[in-house]
This record gives C-alpha cells, sequence and structure tokens, in this order.
C-alpha cells in the first residue's frame, strides 16, 4: 500500500493552508523570542523610533515611511516597543502571501508552496526578523510590485497599474534603492515584446503622475537638504578592494541563501530510498516570458546591488539582501522542472525546519550563554525601561520639570527616549542629524546627557565634556543585563543640564 504524507497530501489538495500555518508560525516565534528574550530593541530601532516621533519628511536615515510607520506602531501599542515587532512580522507575512500569488500565477499553487518554503529559509538566514526599518518595510513593497508588474506584462491586466503606483511610490518613499529597483523594472519591460506593448498605453502616464505625488514631498527635501548627489567613483588604485569588498558581499548573499541548494540537493535521486516511489508535486508548463522573468529578478537584483555595492564601497548590499533574494526559491521551482518528486520528504522538512528556526534558536543561545563568555554585550540585554523610568524620575525629582530632550552616547540616550514622556533625541556630536534640537535648544529646556561610566566618579569623556563645559557628573547608576553572567553591570553616567528659569 503506497503511504503519503499528510503534509504532501496538503500541499496537494490545500496548498494556501500550508503557506498560511508556516508563514504565521514563524512569526509567532518570533514573537516569543522578543516577548521572552528582549530587553530592549534590536540593531538601531530605539534611534529609528526616537526619529520616527518627529515625523519628519526627511532624515540622515533616510526616507520617511517606515519611521512614521514605526511610531504608529509603537504608539498604537501603547508605548511598547512589541508593537513594532508585530508590525515587522505583518510585514514578513505580506511578503510571502504576496510571494505566493506571484508564484500561483507562474508556477501553479502547489509548486507555489514550495517556492515560499525554500523562500523562508533565505530570509531566515539573510534579513532582520525584529529589527524594523526600511530593509524589512521594502520586502512586501518589492514582492507587491513583482506581483503587480508580472499581472500587467506577462497577464495584460491593465486594473494592476493602480496598485502599482501605489505600491512604487511608497517604496521610493521607504528606501534609496528603490530607484535602482524600479529601473530594473522598466528595463526588463523594455527588453520583453509584452513589456513594450504595455508601456505604450496611457496608464503607465497615470501611473506615474500618482508615483510622482506621493514622492514629491520627499524629493523636495532632498533638493533643499542638497543630497542629491552620487557618491564619488574609486580611484582606480582602490579598484581592488572594492573588487574584494563586492566578493565579499556576494559571498554573504550566497551564504544567506545556502539553505536553497542544499534542499534541492537533498531531494535528488542520490538520497532516495530503492523502493521509495516519491510522490510528485505537478504544475503545468511555465511560459518562456514568465521563466524570464523569474529568471531576471532572481539574478539581476542582487548582482546589480552587489556591483553598486562593490563600486562605491557600500557596507552592506543596497536594497537589503531579503529584498534582492526574494526571487531565489521561486527561480529554484522554476529551474526543478513541471514534476518535483519529494524523495525522503521527512528529511526534508526536518532540514527546512531546521534552516528556520536556527536564527532564533541563535538569538536565544546567544542572550543566555554569551554573557557568561565575558566577550561581548547583547544589546537586546539592556534593561531599556529601567533605564528610561530611572533618568525620566531623576530629571522630574531634580528640576521639577518634564523631560524634553536627552544628548550623550547615541544608544543610551535613544533607550531613554522610549519613555512615555517620549523626550525628544539630540545628538550633540552632530547637531545636524536632528534638527529637531540644537545646543541652543537644549540649553533651554534643559535635559539629561548619558554616557558610559568607565570609572566609579562617572567623568564624562572629554568630548562630552568639551560640549557640555557646565555639567556636573551624577553618581554613576548600575543596570543589571538580563542575563549577567561574567560581564559587568551596565553602568551609566549622567549629568543634568537644568532648564533655564528653573
Amino acid at each position: 500500500m503506497r503511504f503519503t504524507s499528510l503534509v504532501i497530501e496538503l500541499i496537494r489538495a490545500r496548498p494556501r493552508l500550508i503557506v498560511w500555518i508556516a508563514v504565521l508560525l514563524q512569526a509567532t516565534m518570533w514573537l516569543l523570542v522578543a516577548l521572552l528574550f528582549y530587553r530592549s530593541p534590536p540593531g538601531n530601532l530605539a534611534t529609528l523610533l526616537a526619529f520616527g516621533r518627529e515625523y519628519q519628511v526627511g532624515t540622515d536615515l533616510g526616507p520617511p515611511l517606515s519611521l512614521w510607520l514605526a511610531d504608529i506602531a509603537y504608539r498604537a501599542a501603547g508605548g511598547h516597543v512589541f508593537g513594532v515587532y508585530v508590525l515587522a512580522e505583518l510585514c514578513e507575512i505580506a511578503t510571502f502571501i504576496a510571494l505566493y500569488h506571484l508564484s500561483r500565477a507562474v508556477v501553479g499553487s502547489q509548486q507555489a508552496v514550495l517556492a515560499v518554503l525554500l523562500t523562508m529559509t533565505v530570509l531566515a538566514f539573510s534579513s532582520s526578523a525584529l529589527d524594523f526599518g526600511p530593509l524589512v518595510l521594502a520586502r512586501p513593497l518589492w514582492a507587491l510590485l513583482l506581483l503587480h508588474s508580472w499581472q500587467i506584462i506577462g497577464q495584460r491586466r491593465g486594473n494592476a497599474w493602480f496598485a502599482w503606483s501605489i505600491e512604487a511610490g511608497l517604496l521610493l518613499l521607504t528606501t534609496p534603492a528603490a530607484v535602482f529597483l524600479l529601473a530594473l523594472l522598466v528595463i526588463f519591460a523594455l527588453s520583453t515584446a509584452g513589456g513594450r506593448r504595455t508601456l505604450r498605453a496611457l496608464d503607465p502616464l497615470f501611473a506615474l503622475v500618482v508615483v510622482a505625488v506621493l514622492a514629491l514631498p520627499y524629493a523636495v527635501w532632498l533638493m533643499r537638504a542638497q543630497t542629491l548627489a552620487l557618491p564619488a567613483l574609486p580611484q582606480t588604485a582602490d579598484l581592488g578592494a572594492r573588487a574584494i569588498h563586492a566578493a565579499w558581499l556576494l559571498g554573504g548573499l550566497v551564504f544567506g541563501a545556502i539553505a536553497v541548494p542544499v534542499l534541492s540537493f537533498l531531494n535528488t535521486p542520490l538520497f532516495a530510498g530503492k523502493s521509495e516511489e516519491a510522490p510528485i508535486i505537478y504544475r503545468p508548463p511555465v511560459e518562456p516570458l514568465a521563466r524570464n522573468f523569474v529568471y531576471f529578478f532572481a539574478l539581476a537584483p542582487a548582482l546589480g546591488a552587489v556591483l553598486i555595492s562593490g563600486l562605491f564601497g557600500f557596507e552592506t548590499v543596497v536594497g537589503g539582501a531579503g529584498v534582492v533574494l526574494v526571487m531565489s526559491g521561486l527561480a529554484m521551482v522554476v529551474m526543478a522542472g513541471d514534476l518535483i518528486a519529494m524523495r525522503r520528504a521527512r528529511m526534508l522538512r526536518t532540514v527546512w525546519a531546521a534552516a528556520v528556526i536556527a536564527p532564533a534558536a541563535g538569538v536565544v543561545l546567544a542572550v543566555l550563554f554569551l554573557p557568561w563568555t565575558g566577550t561581548g554585550e547583547i544589546a537586546t540585554s539592556m534593561p531599556a525601561h529601567a533605564i528610561s523610568d530611572f533618568f525620566d524620575e531623576s530629571f522630574a525629582r531634580r528640576t521639577n520639570h518634564r523631560l524634553r530632550a536627552v544628548a550623550g552616547e547615541t544608544q543610551l540616550a535613544s533607550l531613554i527616549t522610549l519613555h512615555s514622556g517620549r523626550p525628544h533625541l539630540f545628538i550633540d556630536a552632530n547637531p545636524a542629524r536632528t534638527p529637531w534640537m540644537s545646543q541652543a535648544k537644549f540649553s533651554e529646556s534643559g535635559g539629561v546627557v548619558v554616557w558610559r561610566a568607565s570609572d566609579t566618579g562617572g567623568t564624562p569623556p572629554p568630548e562630552i565634556l568639551a560640549r557640555f563645559p557646565g555639567i556636573v557628573p551624577e553618581v554613576p547608576r548600575a543596570f543589571e543585563w538580563l542575563v549577567n553572567g561574567r560581564q559587568g553591570l551596565l553602568r551609566i553616567g549622567w549629568a543634568i543640564v537644568r532648564p533655564k528659569g528653573a
């Protein structure tokens, strides 16, 4: 009697259900990690929230949309960063659902499930799940743009132009890489007969009007800020180092997508049992235009981003690995053929689950065990609430005024701005980054200056003392980490700048 696993039968009978179960389980896993093991935001999320509460049209962090949405989510959650974590996971879910609909249009519902499952392993390794920002928000917008671009070019659905224009405008308000990504869409359209036919209609003109209206405020800010200039080209002597840097970036992308070729290799006949009759996942034949669309947007964004980043010496891939690799799973499925035999399904499920769970497990293990080595700090183990409450209450008790601004070390100051009072962040080392606050305004409103204490007296670093010559350091405040281990307590030096007239 032939036996087929329940998962395979569900892929055949209820493909959409499998996709929703997989993406919701992954989102739940990361939200549980945040609830149990994050006492402060990861990465630059606290700084992003400090910028977002100002609702500036543009900042040095880039276009404003992700900053605004982060602040809205933070306020909607009652002043808790968990709301931003939920927003990040909603972006993740939207990315996979959009990818599923695109894959279904190309390879059918059953193999579309495989494309989504493979892509989940790519994004798990190549991009952050909870560090919301432009790179996270760009993923669903890019996936939706690809979906509606295929509906316009491949399926000739003119009603998709309006959604396409909205998504293109929002992408321009999300990441500077939007210009590069939209240029790739134009290049593909011009290189195909169907795309050229589509561009000869009037719909693209109306779409351009919508995109221009959405992006106009940020474009005006860019022109006023005089930041439209391209980075300087490298000198001839630097080309070798830039080439090596580009090779490292390309290697990072390949490593991020390593689970896709591993799973494909494990599904080859080499690992099939002699008597095994593997179940087949079927699809209708893929038309040549669809095949070219998938291969182009699986390779061109990644290779183009590596070339640009290597040429101009950017530290990371333009657009983010999660954006440029979003089509890699679908490309592998298209390459696999019309009939995909699922050999050793139990082993494949185990390897896939390990690839999806491994990044979250790595975060948990780092939080619990890295402090015992004494080799480094875990930023998410800082007690954000205790830090913000202490300095807010100390300032109010000393001055009888509400804390309105925080300066000093940016990471610590950003954590204090998360307090319910939402004081302004002032980056005193580079005041141009925070145009809503200046040295004069800070002196007028008063505030707290913080730094990492290097001694028991809380002596300020020379650069902070130079910018705030009149401050009197207080006794440093010590805070415990989530797991102290062998590392010392977090000691924060601080001083109060009293409001004028207090």
